[in-house]
């Protein structure tokens, strides 16, 4: 395919690095087997600490089709701290909620969680290609630190202590490369999972969807709709999505007797799309420009973490689609893995770091389908069972809005790492009402720069590569116990910033602080509860590790090592 919409692919040459004896001259410190979205968030997120990877990616281009639609709030925020949010915004089409439909009338409309606070929105539509495109054109400002090996599969895998050696395959020749670390983010049908003989566990559900897109003009907005039973295709139930460039996507459900070949052919797909648009009073011109089929999974690997390879994304897990959670969830993998494998690839932290992006991410597969599962049963009922409560709760739910709740789909939220070791337990003594509990994303919050008084900022505008320290203070100094422990970790070699929290206009900032944040509305020190002396200690990935009313030095410096697998 040469174009879909506006967007136009690019082909990539396939290449052989300098080969010594059908070797790759040089041993790689960290290889990713797989070019999609999950393994190139990964690669970038190496980078900005400063970690070289060689991706590994079976195609010659970026993906064809839709795929994974739907970026979320979350995502975006980690897409922000890549440096590539703003192609992202610039192109995707930002919604807020949606609309159910039993046949032809509406029976439940859902918003997304939004306010004033926050600086993005809570979902954008936008397609995959352009995602791999712009992560891509990121990936080319980093010449030395990320090498993208087009149109190559890796074919053979042995493992050991201290790395691997992959075989690599492509038109032009074979050959072998050595690794320090192998990541997998090879999809579903992982090369990686399969060579090491692991299995995927959980449920594979039987209901399978089309997905058709088309190209069209329409005035209609950009929100979720579905329908159930709908006139233009009985029994099933229908999707449908604004995306960029006029291109819609329709997702449809199909009998589980019917062949997938046969239900992707576009005699079969173009007359259920032709009526549904009929149904809706489309009238404008329109063309298919891309159809595949999927089916529903809720399956995981116990671990993610084996050794000197690691897993992340569809090659870790399957999670169904409804509710969004697909790809938005491997972009979670990606960034919690980087920053914990670039701490361990630089000596500041113990290989047992990354037990616990295996124990985090496996804690968000379940909590994710513990809501993806119900909506998947609703959407796809598994059995004649199923299928009689969902009619029976879709006929209700106009006169009864508490079985609405059947009908939501419960997009993706950001995951709480409550049980996760790397917190810092609260002290029971430090009351707090409010605010991020250790383990919890940090907050968004609208601010100002103590030295940009008159430009907008947002509290995530001040995360960096290594830990934060927030310290809410009244006049902008840094308290005793921070200052203390920021000089200890500094002389560790630990990257460690200080970000002062005040209300106060003119307060004088302590020159050891990198920031100071001023609460200009007074939202900040109540969302997190904040009172001088009140600090928060925020991992890398922008999730909260500890906090305290009054913490000391030693604390802090404990908090931080427990946050490294070090204590």
């Amino acid at each position: 395919m040469e174009q879909i919409g506006q967007f136009r692919y690019t082909k990539f040459a396939t290449t052989l690095p300098d080969l010594v004896d059908g070797r790759d001259s040089k041993r790689h410190r960290i290889v990713i087997c797989g070019g999609g979205p999950v393994g190139m968030v990964t690669a970038l997120g190496l980078a900005r600490h400063g970690i070289a990877s060689t991706i590994v990616e079976a195609d010659d281009s970026v993906c064809v089709g839709s795929r994974a639609a739907c970026v979320s709030r979350r995502s975006l925020e980690i897409i922000e701290q890549l440096g590539v949010l703003k192609p992202f915004l610039d192109k995707a089409l930002p919604w807020t909620g949606g609309r159910s439909y039993y046949r032809t009338k509406e029976v439940f409309q859902f918003e997304m969680p939004h306010d004033a606070n926050q600086k993005l929105p809570p979902m954008v539509n936008l397609q995959q290609y352009y995602i791999e495109q712009f992560l891509l054109d990121e990936i080319g400002k980093y010449a030395g630190l990320i090498e993208v090996r087009w149109a190559s599969r890796v074919s053979k895998l042995d493992r050991r202590a201290d790395g691997c050696t992959i075989t690599v395959v492509n038109v032009l020749g074979e050959y072998q490369m050595e690794a320090d670390w192998l990541i997998a983010t090879d999809g579903g049908q992982s090369f990686v999972r399969n060579a090491l003989d692991l299995k995927l566990k959980g449920i594979a559900y039987e209901g399978k969807y089309v997905i058709a897109d088309i190209e069209m003009q329409s005035d209609a907005p950009a929100e979720r709709r579905a329908w159930f039973d709908p006139p233009s295709n009985p029994g099933s139930t229908m999707l449908m999505h604004r995306q960029p460039d006029n291109v819609w996507r329709i997702d449809y459900q199909v009998p589980d007797n019917v062949d997938p070949e046969e239900a992707i052919r576009e005699e079969n797909v173009l007359p259920i799309v032709e009526k549904h648009l009929a149904m809706l009073g489309e009238r404008q011109p329109w063309k298919p420009v891309w159809l595949s089929i999927y089916r529903a999974g809720a399956m995981t690997l116990d671990s993610y973490w084996h050794g000197r390879v690691l897993f992340a994304g569809n090659a870790a897990h399957v999670v169904p689609i409804f509710g969004v959670r697909g790809l938005n969830s491997g972009i979670d993998d990606a960034y919690n893995l980087a920053w914990k494998l670039a701490f361990v690839v630089k000596g500041l932290a113990p290989q047992e770091l990354l037990a616990t992006y295996s124990e985090e991410r496996v804690q968000a597969f379940h909590e994710n389908i513990s809501y993806a599962t119900k909506s998947t049963e609703f959407m796809a009922p598994p059995s004649r069972g199923y299928q009689l409560m969902r009619e029976a709760a879709l006929s209700l739910a106009e006169k009864h809005p508490v079985l609405c709740s059947l009908l939501n789909p419960r997009q993706t939220s950001p995951i709480v790492y409550q049980d996760s070791h790397l917190n810092t337990p609260a002290d029971p003594r430090e009351d707090f009402a409010g605010g991020p509990a250790p383990g919890a994303v940090l907050l968004e919050c609208p601010i100002r720069l103590a030295s940009a008084p008159d430009a907008p900022a947002y509290l995530t505008d001040l995360l960096s590569e290594g830990f934060t320290i927030l310290d809410f203070s009244t006049d902008g100094s840094m308290h005793a116990g921070v200052a203390a422990a920021l000089e200890q970790l500094g002389s560790d070699g630990i990257p460690v910033q200080v970000c002062i929290a005040t209300r106060t206009p003119d307060a004088r900032t302590d020159v050891r602080a990198t920031h100071c944040a001023l609460d200009h509305t007074g939202n900040l020190f109540d969302l997190y509860d904040g009172e001088p002396g009140t600090v928060y200690l925020v991992r890398p990935d922008g999730h909260i590790a500890g906090r305290w009313r009054n913490v000391g030095a030693e604390a802090l410096q404990t908090a931080v090592y427990r946050a490294l697998a070090k204590i």
